[in-house]
């Protein structure tokens, strides 16, 4: 019953949006390029600004960008078995390769491991927020249809304002330099409402797709990548770190957590198959109702 009390509040802001879109209407792409470009570095700087680094750092940096290149890389295998286009191949890894860590992971770690499970589950959030603004941008960047390949894809991570939110977060807490209360209490404010507002713009994309004209052999493949071969994957990863018991139980339940809401905002901002993309986030959040617990029987 608990694990369903952590998940409501997430159904509750996607339906928010999905019935806000449906009984007013919104520009999506307005409202997901404000998150993207104004309030989502806000809340990476803050993230970046606030959490202590040690050695875990590394081999979580390590494991992260591991399971995320190892599946970007069998997503190519598929794409050229099936001859995919490259917006198809780029929509499939936006959908397959980013999870769900922070609004939906980290509360989750949380109910299962207290405040020492907490801390991890915050690093990795950390550093998977650090991926998907970086390699995720790239191909959603590279596939978008107004794009020329990787030159443009490129270009968009250059101009990615999360990029240098966290770098200036890590320049702020190395230096020691200080935040007025003015000024932190402005951060948080806009940190606070980056989440929840790509949420939303998440159910405004779902209330616009029709789930009948979708490729359902890819949202399949996406499927089964993201929430079982991503697990199977982080579990081989974590025999070669030498960290703690606790900590590649939390790797690789988080390696199980469904769609990024972000590649929603990705996909949407550089219209790299949005519908497929939200499709696989919504989807995949509901399966793993079914599919967590699974998750937790055989780790735990």
């Amino acid at each position: 019953m608990e694990f369903f009390q952590v998940l409501l509040p997430i159904f509750g802001i996607f339906a928010l949006g999905f019935i806000g879109q449906k009984k007013i209407g919104f520009e999506t792409k307005t409202i997901s390029t404000m998150a993207l470009y104004l309030m989502s570095p806000v809340l990476v700087f803050r993230t970046f600004y606030t959490t202590q680094f040690d050695l875990n750092y590394l081999y979580m940096t390590m494991y992260t960008f591991a399971l995320c290149f190892v599946i970007i890389i069998i997503v190519y295998v598929i794409a050229f078995v099936r001859k995919y286009s490259t917006v198809e191949t780029c929509g499939m890894i936006l959908a397959s390769a980013f999870m769900n860590n922070g609004n939906y992971g980290t509360p989750v770690v949380l109910l299962l491991f207290g405040a020492a499970g907490l801390d991890y589950a915050i690093v990795l959030m950390v550093i998977q927020s650090l991926v998907m603004c970086t390699v995720g941008v790239y191909y959603a960047a590279k596939g978008s249809p107004e794009g020329n390949g990787v030159r443009s894809a490129i270009r968009a991570v250059q101009r990615m304002p999360m990029v240098y939110g966290a770098l200036l977060g890590v320049v702020f807490q190395l230096f020691h330099l200080p935040l007025g209360s003015s000024v932190q209490q402005a951060v948080d404010l806009v940190a606070d409402a980056a989440i929840p507002t790509i949420m939303i713009v998440l159910g405004m994309q779902l209330a616009k797709i029709s789930i009948g004209n979708l490729a359902k052999d890819k949202i399949s493949l996406s499927l089964l990548l993201r929430l079982a071969v991503s697990p199977m994957i982080a579990y081989v990863l974590t025999l070669f770190l030498p960290v703690d018991d606790m900590m590649k139980q939390i790797m690789i339940i988080m390696a199980a957590m469904p769609t990024a809401a972000n590649t929603t905002m990705y996909a949407l901002q550089f219209n790299t198959e949005p519908d497929f993309v939200s499709s696989a986030t919504l989807i995949s959040t509901s399966l793993s109702l079914a599919t967590l617990p699974v998750i937790f029987m055989i780790v735990l």
